[in-house]
């Protein structure tokens, strides 16, 4: 595979996506190089496929400009009312939970009440608070410590907080090679270095860990890993784990999914006394209103609660005690297993519509990691589905190393409806049988 065609295709998806406009100029042939650490003749080669394609047009002593593409094919598929079907973001709502979660919050509204749950909340939330937590948060023998829960904004907070507080600016942080794109962010604004680690299968490979020292600190995600859908196996989390100790590493364990497999203890089990275990409401509940919560060894309780405080993390007082009253009400168990349910539903939907393919992932995830077929190279695939109407994240979102992203697409199956999933997968299995060359716009 060139790699300027890699390159252009992702420029192409950016296009697509209307992230790169008719008329926006692209930025001058050695700086773009230099931005994406290639050689400016790849650089020429990356602008003159887009010329190719009918995607810029080059103006003799101006620049690279971004062209009006010729009108694609009406989208194959959408959702009501024209929205395009989203498999590129995991948001479960469920129909039945909104009513259920609005009675029981129905006491918060009572004046008195919610007054008080208009006032500022402290890292270390309430007793009450951290006790539903605790309810919420435990996993088979695995149960925290009410004294060592914190309360942040959200998960994508927590984790910042979490980061802040281990990892000095200018200082490295190992992940998995494939990792969640939000630490990509968080890195970049703390000036963190972010060190990729080697990932096969069974998830993050502890010898490859060893080899990258030094690190300050490592992000994983054992159980439901995003993008890829696994959970480590239990040798594997032993294995990590004593890697782990010998470097004397603190870790950030990423627990988002984790209540998708209630039958799974989280890495904090293995080594409670140096791991920061984090998780939210945003996936159990739905990302409009959510509540980041921390399980943090003791000694370091302290330093995480200043590093909320001051990245201005703090949670709101009032998401807090909704999702007190929905752990303590039994709403959010009733909650959890209708998407354990529904997420069992969607991976035969999965398995029945790309059978034949390589899709891999747990059956208890919510979403899928697809590598593609040779003929195929994952933005290219990227932008012919949104020319049908799907939206799906290309492989490159989630890769820590630009440029050396695999073949493959994150497919995200918790918003659209069963049928429309399915009929989406249909239109996607048919797109990835196919040629490419049928979708690029003519020069």
């Amino acid at each position: 595979m060139d790699d300027y065609r890699v390159v252009a295709d992702e420029l192409a998806a950016d296009i697509e996506a209307g992230r790169l406009r008719p008329g926006d100029r692209l930025p001058p042939q050695r700086r773009f190089a230099r931005d994406r650490g290639i050689a400016g003749s790849t650089a020429a080669r990356v602008y003159g496929e887009l010329v190719r394609r009918g995607l810029a047009i080059g103006e003799v002593g101006r620049g690279t400009f971004v062209r009006a593409a010729k009108p694609g094919p009406e989208p194959a598929l959408s959702e009501p009312g024209g929205a395009r079907v989203d498999l590129e973001l995991n948001f479960a709502v469920l129909p039945s939970q909104s009513a259920k979660l609005a009675q029981a919050l129905e006491p918060v509204l009572r004046a008195d009440v919610f007054t008080d749950a208009l006032h500022p909340l402290g890292a270390a939330g309430t007793r009450a608070v951290r006790e539903a937590a605790v309810t919420m948060l435990a996993r088979g023998a695995w149960t925290p410590d009410p004294e060592s829960v914190l309360v942040a904004g959200n998960g994508r907070q927590g984790i910042a907080a979490a980061l802040a507080a281990f990892v000095p600016t200018g200082e490295r942080l190992a992940v998995e090679s494939l990792t969640y794109p939000v630490v990509k962010a968080v890195a970049t604004r703390l000036g963190i270095e972010l060190v990729p680690i080697e990932t096969d299968v069974h998830g993050l490979v502890p010898a490859a860990l060893a080899a990258s020292a030094p690190v300050r600190a490592l992000y994983v995600q054992p159980t439901l890993h995003n993008p890829l859908g696994t959970t480590m196996p239990p040798q594997r989390r032993a294995e990590l784990a004593e890697t782990v100790r010998r470097l004397d590493l603190p870790v950030v364990e990423d627990g988002i999914y984790t209540f998708l497999r209630p039958d799974t203890e989280p890495l904090a089990a293995l080594m409670p006394e140096r791991t920061v275990f984090v998780d939210s409401l945003s996936k159990r509940v739905a990302p409009g209103l959510t509540a980041g919560f921390l399980v943090v060894p003791p000694p370091w309780v302290p330093r995480l609660a200043s590093a909320i405080r001051s990245g201005g993390w703090a949670a709101s007082r009032f998401s807090v005690e909704a999702a007190r009253r929905w752990i303590t009400g039994g709403v959010l168990t009733e909650v959890e297993a209708a998407k354990r349910a529904d997420a069992g539903v969607r991976a035969r939907i999965v398995a029945d519509r790309l059978a034949g393919f390589q899709v891999y992932g747990d059956a208890s995830a919510y979403h899928r990691w697809w590598v593609l077929p040779d003929q195929w190279r994952a933005e290219t695939f990227v932008a012919a589905a949104a020319r049908r109407g799907i939206a799906l994240s290309p492989a490159a979102a989630f890769s820590v190393v630009p440029g050396h992203a695999p073949n493959a697409v994150r497919i995200a199956v918790s918003a659209p409806s069963e049928a429309t999933l399915a009929s989406a997968l249909d239109v996607l299995a048919g797109l990835a049988s196919g040629s490419p060359d049928d979708t690029l716009v003519d020069s």
